[in-house]
C-alpha cells in the first residue's frame, strides 16, 4: 500500500503555510509564501481574500510536488487559522464585498466603547466568554454591513455569506459548495454562545446580523467537506478544523485539565485547558472553546496579547536596527541587560489582562548611555512580561499553580527569551522537538476524524521535548525587573486599571 499523509494548512496573519505530516507526527514537506498586509488609515488592517486563497493554494501544490505525490496520498487535510479575521462574500459569485478585516484591526473601538456604555458588557461575557473588544468578528461584520454600499440590503436577502479565515478556505477548496466553521472558531466571533453551542439570536439582533450569513458549525474534529479544486484530481476530505491557538494546545498534547501551553507568534497566545466545563474568568481572560471531539467540548481559558513577535518586525521595519528577524537574538545579548530600559509594546493597544484598545507603546528607561541593543532586549523581555501577567492571571482564575510552560511559534526558538522567560515566571519552559504546533494539532483532529490515527492516547507518545529552560531562581532581580516593568505599563494605561490585581 501507498503511504498515506496528513496535509495541514496553517493560514496566519503574515503568511500561508502547507506541511505534511508522516504517521509519526513528523514533518514531511513544507511550503510558506507570505502575503501583502493592507493599512488603509492608523489602526487599520486588512488583508485580500484573493491573495489569502492564492498563497494558500501555492504552497499546496509547492508542498505536495516537493514530495512526489498525490491527493491519493492524502488521507486528510486540517485546517488553523488566523483567528476573528473576518470576511464577507456573495454567495452567487464567491466575490468578496469588502477586504478581510484582520483581528489586529482597531476601527470598531468607538462602537465597543458605546456596547459598554450601555451596560451590554456582563451580558456578552456570560455567553461567548469574551471581553467587548474589536479584536473579536461580530463588530467587523457590523462595520461591513453597515459601510459597504448595498451590503446590509443583500444580506438581508440572504445573498451574503460570512466566514473567518478557516470558513473562507474551505469554501474556496469546496468551489463554494460548503458554509461551515468549527467552534473554536465560532466562540471567537461575539456571537456564538458557548454554552448552547449555537449562534445566539439576542447577540444577532443586538448587531443586526442576519443568521443566514453564519456558517453551520461543526465539531473541530469531522467531515467538513471535501476538495473538488483543480490542485487535487482526488476528492480529498476536510476533516480537522481549529482556531490557531486552540490547535497549537492540542498540537501541545496539553489534553488534561490545568495544561498550558504560549504560541510565540505575531501576537502571543497562552492557553489552559479547563477541562469540559468553562471558567468565567475574573481577571480579565477569555473563556473559550479549545476543541470538539464527538460529543465531547473542551473549554479553555485565554490571554491574548496582541504584539509579540511582531515588536521583532518593528524593530526589523520600523526603526531598522535589524536587517532580518532572526538577529535581534545576537543584538540583544550583546548587552548583560537593558540597562533600566522597559519596552511596553502596545503597538496596538494592550491585551489581558489589561484590555486598553486606545494604549500605545512606550520605551522608558533612556539615558545617554542606551544603544540599540538596549532597546532590543527590552523588546524581547516585553514580550515575556506580558507572559508573565497572563499566567499570573490565569493562576489566580483558576486556583492553580502553573508548574512548566509549553512553548511553540517561531519566536520560541530565540533561546535569550525563552531563558528570561523561565527566570520570570521561576517556571520550566518546555520547548517540543517539532514546535509547529499549530499545524500539527489541525493535522492530529483531522487524522483522528478518518482513523489515521486511533486516539489521543496514540498520538500523546509522539510528543517530544527538545530543551528545558530552567528558571535561574535569583528572585531579587525578577522582583526588581517586574515592578519596573509593573511602573511601566501603568504609565501607558488610559482605561480604568483598579480592578486589575497585576497593577
Amino acid at each position: 500500500m501507498e503511504e498515506k499523509f496528513i496535509l495541514s494548512l496553517d493560514q496566519g496573519t503574515t503568511s500561508s503555510r502547507a506541511i505534511v505530516f508522516d504517521h509519526d507526527g513528523n514533518i514531511r514537506s513544507v511550503a510558506q509564501h507570505e502575503f501583502p498586509q493592507i493599512f488603509p488609515q492608523s489602526g487599520w488592517v486588512e488583508h485580500d481574500p484573493r491573495q489569502i486563497w492564492g498563497s494558500q493554494a501555492s504552497v499546496i501544490a509547492e508542498a505536495i510536488s516537493k514530495m512526489g505525490i498525490n491527493g491519493k496520498n492524502i488521507a486528510g487535510i486540517g485546517i488553523t487559522n488566523q483567528r476573528e479575521t473576518t470576511i464577507v462574500w456573495d454567495r452567487q459569485t464567491g466575490e468578496p464585498v469588502y477586504n478581510a478585516i484582520v483581528w489586529q484591526d482597531r476601527r470598531t473601538s468607538e462602537y465597543c466603547d458605546h456596547l459598554r456604555d450601555e451596560g451590554y458588557a456582563d451580558m456578552i461575557r456570560e455567553k461567548t466568554g469574551l471581553i467587548i473588544d474589536a479584536y473579536f468578528s461580530a463588530t467587523k461584520i457590523k462595520w461591513i454591513l453597515d459601510n459597504v454600499e448595498g451590503a446590509r440590503e443583500k444580506a438581508r436577502e440572504g445573498r451574503l455569506a460570512f466566514g473567518t479565515v478557516d470558513t473562507w478556505l474551505i469554501a474556496c477548496l469546496t468551489r463554494f459548495r460548503a458554509h461551515v466553521t468549527d467552534v473554536t472558531n465560532a466562540s471567537r466571533t461575539m456571537l456564538f454562545n458557548i454554552h448552547a453551542l449555537q449562534w445566539d439570536k439576542e447577540l444577532l439582533e443586538l448587531f443586526d446580523i442576519p443568521e443566514s450569513m453564519l456558517p453551520e458549525v461543526r465539531p473541530s474534529s469531522g467531515i467538513m467537506g471535501h476538495t473538488t479544486t483543480t490542485i487535487f484530481a482526488h476528492e480529498i476530505p476536510i476533516c480537522g478544523v481549529a482556531g490557531d491557538q486552540q490547535s497549537a494546545l492540542f498540537g501541545q498534547m496539553c489534553v488534561s485539565p490545568g495544561a498550558v501551553k504560549n504560541t510565540y507568534g505575531t501576537g502571543c497566545f497562552l492557553l489552559m485547558n479547563s477541562g469540559p466545563r468553562p471558567i468565567m474568568s475574573q481577571n480579565r481572560l477569555l473563556t473559550t472553546i479549545a476543541w470538539k471531539i464527538g460529543d465531547e467540548v473542551t473549554y479553555a481559558l485565554e490571554g491574548s496579547i496582541f504584539v509579540g513577535g511582531s515588536v521583532v518586525q518593528w524593530l526589523r521595519d520600523g526603526l531598522r536596527c535589524i536587517s532580518s528577524s532572526s538577529e535581534v537574538e545576537a543584538l540583544a545579548a550583546s548587552v548583560p541587560d537593558t540597562d533600566g530600559v522597559y519596552f511596553v509594546p502596545a503597538l496596538t493597544g494592550l491585551g489581558a489582562p489589561y484590555w486598553d484598545q486606545y494604549a500605545r507603546g512606550t520605551i522608558s528607561g533612556i539615558s545617554r548611555g542606551t544603544t540599540l541593543a538596549h532597546i532590543a532586549r527590552a523588546a524581547l523581555q516585553g514580550i515575556a512580561f506580558q507572559v508573565y501577567d497572563i499566567v499570573k492571571a490565569m493562576e489566580l482564575d483558576s486556583g492553580l499553580r502553573i508548574s512548566e510552560l509549553k512553548v511553540d511559534g517561531g519566536a520560541s526558538q530565540n533561546n535569550l527569551l525563552m531563558q528570561f522567560q523561565a527566570d520570570i515566571l521561576n517556571t520550566d519552559v518546555l520547548r517540543p522537538r517539532i514546535t509547529e504546533t499549530t499545524a500539527l494539532g489541525a493535522a492530529y483532529l483531522a487524522g483522528l476524524a478518518v482513523g489515521y490515527w486511533k486516539d489521543i492516547d496514540e498520538i500523546h507518545s509522539q510528543w517530544q521535548m527538545e530543551h528545558d529552560f530552567k528558571p535561574s531562581g535569583n528572585v531579587e532581580a525578577v522582583t526588581r525587573e517586574l515592578n519596573g516593568w509593573h511602573n511601566a505599563v501603568s504609565r501607558i494605561l488610559t482605561a480604568d486599571s483598579d480592578s486589575n490585581p497585576l497593577i
